[in-house]
């Protein structure tokens, strides 16, 4: 009799419809599995912005305790909220292809707010800096809580719009019509994308999940990931990376932005995909040459 997958997730929507996609590509190998619900610290904090918490992994180090205790056998993330350095003792397993990477403006009103000194509403410093940086008088109002409180909360305020990753709304279908993909705006690394840990000796639990890694989407969000360890970044740094396969080469864009939008240093390039390993790590040089450097350092000084 096969072993019965204990997977841990996270007790929002969105996080229990993608433990919920594991379970039944699981199933399709006739894997048995279970959901095991889990508090995050990241889910008990709504007020606190992301950025001031002072820590990496604010939504995955409770499934890693979980994991590293043998409460669960595989958790379940949004691959963007892993930390670059996965916790001693846990490998990932698997990463699913990958869906939308764009950010989503929802808006209130006939039209989209892009003029005349709005209000938006955003938790994440990277969409802060380059919103800022295309559009100086924004006021910026901090905005946390899973997908569903969020929508609330903005149809509760007088702001005009909030920044959403598409994949979140579109998963649960809670795209609303008042929407548009800022294509403009370059995502975090490895948005998107849905991962799959489990411990490192857990040799079951690996083979079981290696059946559903997608090899392009591991590739491109380790090059992504790369790129984000490579300017020594978090989720608390506006860093962006985007790596896409495209006729053979692996094309990639990557920032970092001041967390006013004032100074940048960005990089782009196209590699061929036999030769595409390094390229994170590769972009990340480039882009501290490029003055990527003092800003980085400028925001270490400041989060002091």
């Amino acid at each position: 009799m096969s072993k019965i997958i204990k997977i841990g997730t996270r007790e929002s929507q969105l996080a229990v419809w993608q433990a919920s996609l594991v379970q039944q590509l699981l199933s399709q190998y006739h894997i048995p599995s279970e959901l095991v619900f889990i508090k995050s610290d990241g889910d008990i904090d709504l007020v606190t912005p992301l950025y001031e918490l002072g820590v990496q992994g604010i939504f995955t180090k409770t499934l890693d305790a979980a994991l590293l205790s043998k409460r669960i056998d595989i958790a379940v993330h949004s691959m963007k909220d892993v930390p670059t350095q996965l916790a001693r003792g846990i490998a990932q397993a698997a990463v699913l292809p990958r869906a939308s990477f764009k950010d989503l403006l929802v808006f209130k009103g006939d039209e989209p707010p892009l003029f005349d000194a709005p209000v938006i509403a955003t938790s994440s410093i990277r969409r802060k800096a380059q919103w800022l940086h295309k559009f100086p008088n924004t006021v910026i109002e901090n905005l946390r809580g899973n997908v569903n409180s969020r929508l609330r909360k903005l149809d509760e305020s007088k702001w005009n719009g909030a920044i959403f990753a598409a994949a979140g709304l579109e998963r649960i279908g809670l795209r609303p019509e008042k929407s548009i993909e800022l294509d403009w705006m370059l995502p975090a690394p490895a948005q998107g994308a849905i991962m799959i840990v489990c411990n490192d000796d857990d040799d079951y639990s690996k083979q079981a999940c290696a059946l559903l890694n997608d090899e392009a989407t591991a590739l491109c969000t380790r090059i992504e990931k790369d790129f984000l360890r490579g300017l020594m970044g978090g989720c608390s740094t506006p860093i962006s990376a985007l790596a896409v396969i495209e006729d053979g080469q692996v094309c990639f864009r990557g920032n970092i932005f001041s967390p006013d939008g004032t100074s940048y240093a960005e990089t782009e390039m196209k590699v061929p995909i036999p030769a595409a390993a390094e390229t994170g790590i590769t972009a990340a040089d480039e882009v501290l040459r490029k003055g990527g450097s003092n800003i980085a350092a400028a925001i270490r000084h400041e989060t002091k």
